[in-house]
């Protein structure tokens, strides 16, 4: 007779503590703790050898804090239908416990083919939310309430008695590798490393997060640089919450009013982190298509396809001859991070300048960085691209970025060492530098640095005209408002105020959505 186990199946949500699944698990019988190398996902456009290594780490941390409680993590290398089909051979599968997850396409048909696995079987499969996010939502009318009662619950016990099941890799499987190569300077994977980035911004850091976080320079410092450890469940989205609001007390009570701010401030993007990736599970197809359909094939038509290649390279490559935009290329080549903003004003780039299809420069930048978060990436992409139809049209102008955020060519001089000994006078655009100074200061135009391929200000207009003469038309403002309705955030939501018991009631409204949608002015930054 098959001893009876309970499945926790681990995915986007490596740790125990504040773990409903696995504390739900414990409680029902003997658990079996599994991790599945789904080879669809690892196989992906979107995926990269840094994120397997990340995960690696994770899982690493994760099995010695099972092993407290008398668990033992077993991975499997292929997918996990495959696995429970093999588990299933020595046991009788009670039950299933997961998170739910918001993830890429890859991920989605997984869920879809475990749903069919487990009610052809006849196991149960209980999910449970770790975030914002809510399933086969209706409205977003109450949304931030959710939110808001979800991160006031109290943080799940650590389960202490367990019963262990045991199993088996399974035999002659072979893992997929993802592209790319890993990352020399990159974060690395794992709770305690989580923890200790948490509670070093909680302190201190946090007092330069609202100057501080759009230059790529202070906000390596300022920047709370949590979110692959967010992404990849190190640190759940709800323990973050409640201690950041612990500290917001332990600040005001000491008067430390920068550290406050920045805390008031770090919490409205955790409310945002969970209202981008409501997006994507509102409406998947994003990560594939257009939100707005008036803007299918608009770039496509528009660029021939071998200069569209050739564009996307240099923008790759970090061989613009736009320093800023370079430098942030270089960074991520070597850490797997840059700051929003910076993140903002590459994908500006690609989308308006060079006027390219948002989906190949998209899946560049999922690989490149380490905390790649389907449900925040593909709604961003497509909003820095001008595609959503609701959403201000942000142009980023590389020289003007790199005058407000890095004045001194600190950033850029570092990143592009060709740089290094040009003067602040042509940091930001050498190719004007005359021929004599360009020897003089060991930078050669187009030997030791590239000449920019096209003149910004033409493109921002070429641009700017495109998109708006395209957002005057009656359907594309009809269907903006459909989108309005399903996507965009109410009154209450991601913005800044707080309530008589400090929490967060963000500001960002419907009418701001509406007059964006009908904005007939571009904001060039």
């Amino acid at each position: 007779m098959k001893h009876e186990v309970q499945i926790v199946w681990f995915k986007r949500d490596l740790r125990v503590s504040d773990h409903t699944p696995l504390s739900d698990a414990c409680k029902a019988g003997m658990v079996l703790p599994i991790f599945c190398w789904e080879p669809s996902m690892w196989a992906g456009q979107d995926a990269s050898l840094q994120h397997q290594q990340f995960a690696r780490e994770c899982l690493a941390e994760l099995r010695i804090d099972l092993s407290v409680i008398h668990l033992t993590l077993h991975e499997f290398k292929l997918g996990i239908i495959d696995t429970l089909n093999y588990i299933q051979k020595t046991y009788t599968i009670a039950a299933l416990y997961s998170h739910e997850e918001t993830g890429n396409g890859a991920t989605f048909m997984v869920d879809i083919a475990v749903k069919k696995w487990c009610d052809y079987h006849h196991v149960p499969w209980h999910e449970t939310p770790q975030n914002g996010v809510i399933r086969r939502i209706k409205s977003r009318d109450n949304w931030n309430a959710n939110w808001e009662k979800r991160m006031q619950m109290p943080q799940t016990s650590t389960p202490f008695r367990t019963w262990s099941a045991d199993c088996y890799i399974l035999p002659n499987s072979v893992q997929t590798i993802a592209a790319g190569v890993d990352k020399t300077k990159r974060q690395v994977g794992g709770r305690i490393l989580g923890l200790n980035m948490l509670n070093s911004f909680l302190s201190h850091r946090a007092s330069g997060y609202r100057g501080g976080i759009s230059s790529p320079l202070k906000a390596i410092r300022n920047g709370s640089r949590l979110s692959p450890y967010i992404s990849w469940g190190c640190l759940s989205m709800r323990e973050v919450v409640q201690a950041s609001r612990k500290q917001m007390l332990v600040a005001k009570e000491s008067k430390k009013t920068y550290l406050l701010l920045g805390l008031k401030s770090f919490e409205s993007r955790l409310h945002w982190h969970c209202h981008f990736m409501q997006k994507l599970e509102d409406a998947p197809f994003q990560e594939f298509e257009n939100l707005h359909s008036a803007y299918d094939d608009l770039r496509d038509s528009l660029v021939a396809s071998t200069e569209q290649q050739r564009l996307l390279n240099a923008w790759r490559q970090g061989i613009t001859g736009w320093p800023l935009i370079d430098a942030c290329m270089a960074m991520l080549r070597h850490t797997g991070w840059i700051n929003f903003r910076m993140r903002a004003m590459l994908m500006s780039t690609a989308s308006y300048l060079y006027w390219l299809h948002w989906r190949e420069s998209g899946l560049h930048l999922a690989r490149e960085f380490i905390d790649y978060e389907p449900g925040i990436h593909w709604p961003q992409t497509q909003m820095q691209s001008g595609t959503t139809g609701i959403n201000t049209l942000r142009i980023y102008n590389p020289i003007k970025q790199a005058q407000d955020q890095d004045p001194k060519g600190e950033f850029v001089r570092h990143w592009l060492p060709a740089l290094k000994n040009v003067p602040d006078t042509w940091i930001f655009e050498p190719w004007l530098m005359p021929a004599n100074l360009q020897l003089k200061y060991g930078c050669m135009i187009d030997i030791d640095y590239p000449s920019p391929v096209l003149d910004i200000s033409y493109a921002i207009k070429k641009a700017r005209l495109n998109l708006m003469a395209l957002r005057k038309d009656d359907d594309v403002k009809k269907e903006a408002s459909a989108i309005i309705k399903k996507h965009a955030s109410r009154s209450g939501m991601a913005g800044g105020i707080r309530d008589k018991n400090g929490h967060i009631i963000p500001k960002e409204n419907i009418k701001m959505a509406q007059k964006s949608a009908k904005a007939k002015q571009t904001l060039l930054f």
